[in-house]
């Protein structure tokens, strides 16, 4: 069955870094954008970061860019998102997301995973 696995979540301070993890399973990575989203509690959904298939990377919050960075390894069907900088702002549960067939960042996601909870407090 197609599943995307979420970890790496949990509690930072501020100006700390966390390494999420997301993994697929029962399909390939070769030909698609992988994106990151969060949600924090009362607010809408909002795109973080997306790797389209060449490699290259599209911000999609301007708020983290310079201390966020998306990374893939189609090898291992993983996709990383490394997070400095932390600040109590970015606070919600983060989501990776993979479209059916697109390949670029400009696309609309099918597949999603759990969520993995991220909480930035001193």
């Amino acid at each position: 069955q197609l599943q995307l696995v979420e970890s790496g979540g949990g509690l930072v301070q501020p100006g700390g870094s966390l390494r999420l993890s997301c993994v697929a399973s029962g399909f390939s990575l070769d030909y698609k954008a992988i994106g990151w989203f969060r949600q924090a509690p009362g607010k809408e959904r909002e795109g973080v970061l997306c790797i389209s298939a060449s490699g290259s990377s599209t911000v999609y919050a301007d708020s983290v860019k310079g201390r966020f960075t998306i990374s893939r390894d189609n090898a291992k069907k993983t996709v990383y998102l490394q997070m400095n900088s932390l600040k109590p702002e970015d606070t919600a549960v983060y989501y990776c997301a993979v479209p059916f067939w697109g390949s670029s960042c400009q696309t609309t996601y099918d597949y999603w995973g759990q969520g993995t909870q991220v909480t930035v407090s001193s």
